[in-house]
């Protein structure tokens, strides 16, 4: 179960990448939760697939980034993925560079709870340049 959770997460980054809503949404769970520090501006707690899209849109609005995740940890019901959001902060054209780690939890196959984790100071840094 925990190499098909991995595959399915892989294939949520794919479609993001892509910015494939329709790939995306077969992996995720109509009442997804998700989750980032509110010290960002594209940060919260978001409920379904409109709040996945409210999520996207903050974040699209601020960043023109992307997320290239190395190693997906399989962890029982959920998968840990560890890597980088690269990318520009739109309103000053400052480059970004942070870390990231980003923990899916999944049932029956689609993604129910997204918790991103990201080197907040460093991106508040680039968000202000």
């Amino acid at each position: 179960m925990a190499e098909d959770n991995k595959e399915i997460i892989s294939n949520l980054y794919a479609a993001f990448a892509r910015r494939d809503l329709a790939a995306l949404f077969q992996w995720i769970d109509p009442q997804i939760e998700i989750m980032q520090t509110l010290e960002l501006p594209w940060g919260g707690t978001f409920q379904g697939q409109q709040g996945l899209m409210s999520f996207a849109g903050k974040l699209l609005e601020n960043l023109d980034s992307q997320v290239e995740m190395e190693e997906l940890v399989g962890a029982g019901d959920s998968v840990v993925a560890i890597g980088h959001t690269r990318g520009r902060v739109r309103a000053n054209q400052r480059e970004f560079d942070v870390r990231a780690v980003h923990v899916w939890t999944l049932k029956n196959g689609k993604a129910i709870r997204f918790e991103a984790y990201i080197d907040t100071p460093k991106m508040l840094e680039a968000l202000e340049g």
